[in-house]
């Protein structure tokens, strides 16, 4: 019998140009009935007061998902107790990518107005339908995907600022087309895409974001061997 399959997840991110704190926030989580959870959060504004926003939803979102609460039900939660702790005058875009042994799923949930993009054995596509951010609007509820979990399945997620990285018009990132050239085979391990993408929205931007970047890859792919070891790595610049 073959070994099941291996999931990557990888995260880039940089703050605004001269900012010294990012406005996204993203956290990972493991699930109780087993799976990780991946939650990124754009809050309203930038610098610390958009990093307090993503900070107090990602917070919420995340000991929500641990506790075994469903994807859907932790956004609407989350939006629930961003209105009332900010009183409706303050948004988030919320993200949450999961790998649900549940259902034997990977579930997307956005409520925000940039897309995600997915790819399967089967197909690949933007994830799109439209999606109020969190935090104003009564009755917010998320846009949710499943997607099987197999090898070749792999999302990609990422804040506003990288969807619309580019300088001009004529040269916005095109992050579908992009994913394509660079790994048309799904091999490309998700740390290496992750940054390819963040790499190449901070030069359409001329080194100078003009908003927060943020990358987030979730790729399933085959393994050649029993391996029970789980990594994780992390690159955190100091100041």
């Amino acid at each position: 019998m073959a070994p099941a399959p291996v999931v990557q997840l990888a995260v880039s991110k940089v703050p605004k140009y001269a900012t010294r704190e990012s406005g996204d926030t993203v956290e990972v989580v493991e699930r109780p009935h087993g799976g990780l959870s991946a939650v990124l959060a754009d809050g309203q504004r930038s610098g610390r007061s958009a990093k307090n926003i993503s900070n107090l939803v990602v917070r919420k979102a995340i000991s929500l998902l641990a506790e075994g609460v469903r994807d859907g039900a932790t956004a609407r939660a989350a939006h629930d107790y961003l209105r009332t702790y900010r009183r409706g005058q303050v948004s988030a875009e919320l993200q949450i990518v999961s790998i649900d042994m549940d259902s034997w799923t990977l579930v997307v949930s956005r409520n925000c107005h940039c897309p995600a993009w997915f790819r399967t054995n089967h197909s690949q596509g933007l994830l799109q339908a439209h999606s109020q951010a969190i935090g104003i609007h009564r009755n917010t509820r998320p846009d949710i995907t499943e997607l099987p979990i197999e090898a070749g399945s792999m999302v990609v997620a990422a804040s506003d600022g990288v969807w619309e990285a580019g300088r001009h018009p004529q040269d916005r990132m095109n992050l579908p087309a992009l994913v394509c050239e660079a790994d048309p085979d799904g091999s490309l391990p998700a740390d290496r895409l992750a940054r390819l993408l963040l790499d190449t929205a901070l030069v359409l931007e001329e080194g100078r974001a003009r908003d927060d970047l943020t990358v987030l890859v979730v790729k399933v792919r085959d393994r050649s061997q029993r391996d029970d070891a789980r990594h994780m790595t992390v690159s955190f610049p100091l100041g």
